[in-house]
């Protein structure tokens, strides 16, 4: 998985015409956090997957599970996937959703909401009613 994630992050930057010098300030890391990622010697971490992600607009999934460079996966192939982050569950079981994850699925105060969940895949998802009801 080390050489995965290494390899995408390598191949990712300079498809985009980066520096390491370029990726690493707009992750707010060294060069050389950069380089050792690249070479193997360390990982990013979890916030800095998600930013490493967003920058080259694929999933986290994408980036530590495919190989880009071999072409096992195409950057659009999982298009849509999103890590918004960690939300903390409140006493009476209330979440905020981020702002991201409401903007990017259009999710305004007022909006009503379905979950649904699968137990043995340990999941929920929020769906809009409108959404769910037009499938």
């Amino acid at each position: 998985m080390i050489n995965m994630i290494s390899n995408n992050i390598k191949y990712l930057r300079k498809k985009k015409g980066m520096t390491q010098e370029e990726l690493a300030a707009e992750l707010n890391v060294s060069r050389q956090s950069v380089a050792k990622w690249e070479n193997g010697e360390t990982l990013p971490d979890v916030y800095n997957c998600m930013e490493i992600a967003k920058i080259f607009d694929i999933s986290i999934d994408n980036l530590i599970s495919f190989s880009f460079e071999n072409g096992d996966a195409s950057e659009e192939s999982e298009m849509g996937k999103y890590a918004f982050g960690i939300v903390k569950v409140g006493e009476r079981g209330q979440i905020v959703i981020p702002k991201e994850a409401r903007q990017v699925f259009g999710i305004m105060p007022g909006d009503r909401v379905i979950v649904l969940g699968d137990k043995r895949k340990g999941g929920i998802a929020l769906v809009k009613i409108k959404d769910f009801e037009d499938f």
